[in-house]
């Protein structure tokens, strides 16, 4: 009985040591299999975030085109920081626009004593602004140096050439930083402004080098009926298959255009195609039917792309994406502020409201669909999102709690100080002119 339940024991013994065998080389087999399917549907993941959007819904369209965001179960979209490659055609040597804001004691290149063509409600240091913390930070792209501006170098590859910033008030306040660094080395001359002071041109005699704006909120054609403090008497009426004027007519004369749409498409507005009424945007009193912004930034930008890459004119052209603001607890006109001092950082999760990220996916859409060598983009959405203390909040008016510190100010969470963040955009255009050898 003992020696029936040894022999027992031991063929139990080897039936476990002959499974045990069995199960390592099903166990190693089944592994392999795993390695093998992960490495495939990675590989698969990882690419298809770069292929271009179907006909799905616009959300949709937008991630598959976008993979520095992703969409959250709320009504806003984080940028991720974990993917490192640049996701438009035509990238430059290294991902300028995927980095982190970090502090620079040398601080700005200008003040607002060495710079005078500073716009009031820019001036946040003549505005009274206690803080100065915001000045000590430079752009710090991950992957690559990026240097700091060199003026002298930008207008000698400037020479005898002509540079025109094409867009809204976003526009024009690029062009105010670039004016003032330039300044620095060499003074230029206004020659031009239209009756609003909105359109401006500036020689520099010694450099024979004309830099230009051109505001234009929509890019196409647009009946607009607002006051200087935006104040609105009508619908503003938008033709979405038509170009402005005021830049396709002066195309031609320029080497260079940095240029941009933006916020404007989220106003009240008809539209017309074909000579015809086709809908509006947020328009509830009109019989119409509700076509949204998106509709309209869609077909406004074909038009754009589509007259650059077309163009016998091979002007390079940087397309510069959506800015968001930085407006808290309310918007402009509710009573939202913009109250932080330092930038955000690189490994914080940053929300970008859903309108931003809609417009910016959009733009690399429309971006991507174009065909031409000349034609870059100047991605800011993301660097910019991460400086809510760069702008001028409430010091958009000059010392506005000199008599009342409980007065309520609007603030002006959307514009930058300067000097201010919006410097660091000229640093990435002249590295972009640098590296593509233009």
């Amino acid at each position: 009985m003992l020696k029936m339940g040894m022999k027992s024991d031991m063929n139990l013994l080897f039936s476990l040591q002959k499974n045990h065998v069995f199960l390592k080389f099903t166990l190693s087999f089944l592994l392999v299999g795993l390695i093998f399917h992960l490495f495939i549907s990675d590989s698969f993941t990882f690419s298809s975030l770069f292929q271009s959007p179907s006909s799905s819904p616009l959300s949709n369209a937008i991630i598959a085109q976008s993979p520095l965001v992703s969409v959250q179960t709320n009504d806003s979209v984080e940028f991720q920081q974990n993917q490192t490659q640049p996701f438009y055609k035509d990238a430059v040597k290294c991902d300028l626009f995927v980095g982190e804001w970090v502090h620079d004691q040398s601080g700005p290149m200008y003040t607002k004593e060495s710079c005078h063509v500073i716009e009031d409600h820019q001036n946040c240091m003549r505005n009274g602004r206690p803080d100065s913390g915001y000045l000590y930070w430079r752009w710090n792209p991950r992957s690559c140096d990026l240097p700091k501006f060199n003026a002298k170098k930008f207008l000698d590859l400037m020479r005898n050439k002509s540079l025109a910033f094409i867009g809204d008030s976003i526009s024009r306040n690029h062009v105010q930083s670039l004016l003032c660094i330039l300044s620095q080395v060499e003074p230029a001359n206004e020659v031009y402004h239209d009756e609003e002071f909105r359109s401006k041109i500036w020689k520099f005699p010694s450099h024979n080098f004309t830099l230009s704006v051109i505001w234009t909120p929509f890019l196409v054609k647009a009946d607009i009926f607002e006051d200087m403090n935006g104040v609105s008497s009508s619908e503003i009426q938008l033709y979405l298959d038509t170009l402005d004027n005021k830049w396709t007519n002066q195309y031609d004369n320029f080497d260079y255009v940095i240029m941009a749409g933006g916020k404007w498409f989220l106003k009240t507005a008809i539209y017309h195609e074909n000579a015809t009424i086709i809908g509006c945007h947020y328009c509830p009193r009109k019989n119409l039917t509700e076509l949204g912004f998106e509709h309209a930034y869609h077909k406004a930008l074909q038009q754009v792309f589509n007259f650059i890459t077309s163009s016998n004119h091979k002007a390079i052209v940087f397309f510069r994406t959506t800015t968001p603001d930085h407006f808290e607890n309310g918007e402009w006109f509710s009573g939202g502020y913009c109250n932080r001092t330092v930038p955000f950082k690189e490994e914080e999760h940053v929300d970008i409201k859903d309108v931003d990220s809609i417009m910016r996916g959009i733009e690399v859409e429309e971006f991507n669909k174009g065909h031409g060598a000349n034609l870059k983009l100047l991605d800011t959405t993301y660097l910019s999102l991460l400086r809510p203390d760069g702008h001028p909040g409430p010091y958009r008016e000059f010392h506005p709690f000199e008599k009342d510190m409980n007065v309520k100010i609007q603030n002006d969470c959307l514009h930058w100080c300067l000097p201010g963040p919006i410097d660091s955009w000229n640093d990435i255009v002249m590295e972009m002119l640098i590296n593509n050898g233009i």
